[in-house]
């Protein structure tokens, strides 16, 4: 079995594979706080909720844009999968072409999306990664990532406002039937999600003509709230929650032989 984890600012993923299946998924919030005993033994009793041995587990994989959890996590895999994980972008490459003018600076769940969605839907391709950020990023038609756009994730945006707008409450993310809010907390959602459908609807139609071939570039949304806002944003084609810990799968398949170094070392 391959476990796969991603750690994102808000949540980390973790996914189980027996081959191409995936066999669940979960998240925990993300957080320094934990100890590696805290976190090996919520991943373990997952695994008995499953019905699956850790011991079977040949290979961990992660990708990861909070460096300050990751001793925690690496120490936490080691001591209770008995897997020396691999980290993305520093033991293994995802082996896509990057054309940023500064490689470096890629979040590494960026790349990992890239290398599924190309694989999954083709070329070209924007890939809209809907979470505490929302990045957008573009795929050439030859397979390169190209580079792409950053937009504050909708509740960081209404936490913001919360915080900085003395009168207005805290809000759930939900859409009126209604453009025309009736009361504050409408008001509040209205203009938070069809803003947003706005937004995100806005900057794929200004990055098209940019584009080769955009005539057929498959837009994708993946993320917390990708699916939700597909369904306010008709430009977005396809959603894929599981785009990033797939990505993650597909690399470890094309860097078995580093892998098989890395099997049960505690």
């Amino acid at each position: 079995m391959l476990l796969t984890i991603d750690v994102g600012n808000t949540n980390t993923v973790f996914g189980i594979y027996r081959g191409e299946k995936l066999l669940g998924s979960f998240r925990l919030s993300t957080t320094a706080d934990r100890t590696s005993d805290e976190l090996g033994m919520q991943i373990l009793q997952y695994y008995s909720f499953r019905g699956l041995k850790p011991s079977e587990t040949d290979a961990v994989i992660i990708a990861s844009v909070v460096p300050p959890i990751m001793h925690t996590l690496v120490n936490a895999i080691r001591k209770y999968i008995g897997v020396m994980p691999l980290v993305v972008g520093k033991d293994v490459d995802t082996g896509l072409e990057n054309r940023y003018d500064n490689p470096k600076e890629v979040g590494i769940d960026r790349l990992v999306n890239a290398v599924s969605a190309v694989k999954k839907y083709g070329t070209p391709l924007i890939i809209i990664d809907i979470g505490t950020a929302t990045t957008f990023d573009v795929i050439s038609k030859d397979g390169a990532y190209m580079g792409g756009a950053i937009f504050p994730g909708i509740r960081v945006a209404m936490e913001a406002l919360f915080m900085k707008a003395s009168k207005l409450p805290r809000v759930d993310i939900v859409r009126p039937e209604q453009a025309i809010g009736t009361s504050t907390v409408k008001s509040m959602q209205s203009g938070a999600v069809r803003g947003y459908a706005g937004a995100i609807n806005g900057i794929v139609e200004e990055m098209l003509p940019e584009i080769e071939d955009a005539q057929n570039c498959t837009i994708i949304a993946t993320g917390g709230m990708g699916r939700m806002m597909a369904e306010y944003c008709p430009i977005i084609s396809e959603v894929d929650a599981n785009l990033t810990l797939e990505g993650l799968r597909m690399i470890y398949e094309n860097n078995k032989h580093k892998f098989a170094r890395c099997r049960h070392k505690k």
